[in-house]
């Protein structure tokens, strides 16, 4: 997962899931999402839940967020 990622971006993508992540649970929901990027249109949520959830079980794992963005 991380290992051509520096530590320095990995610290960052980490703070960033965590600040998504508001209750806490290590997954990142459609509902926190929507909270944390209202605006984001249905259709982007629907093409990130193909392209980033890989084990489709409506939620992202850090390992899936770090995928992603990366």
């Amino acid at each position: 997962m991380a290992a051509e990622i520096s530590a320095e971006r990995l610290a960052q993508l980490k703070s960033t899931f965590a600040s998504i992540d508001t209750d806490g649970d290590g997954y990142i929901s459609e509902s926190e999402l929507k909270k944390h990027f209202p605006d984001l249109p249905a259709e982007a949520l629907g093409a990130m839940s193909q392209a980033a959830d890989s084990d489709q079980d409506g939620r992202y794992s850090l390992e899936e967020f770090i995928r992603t963005v990366s």
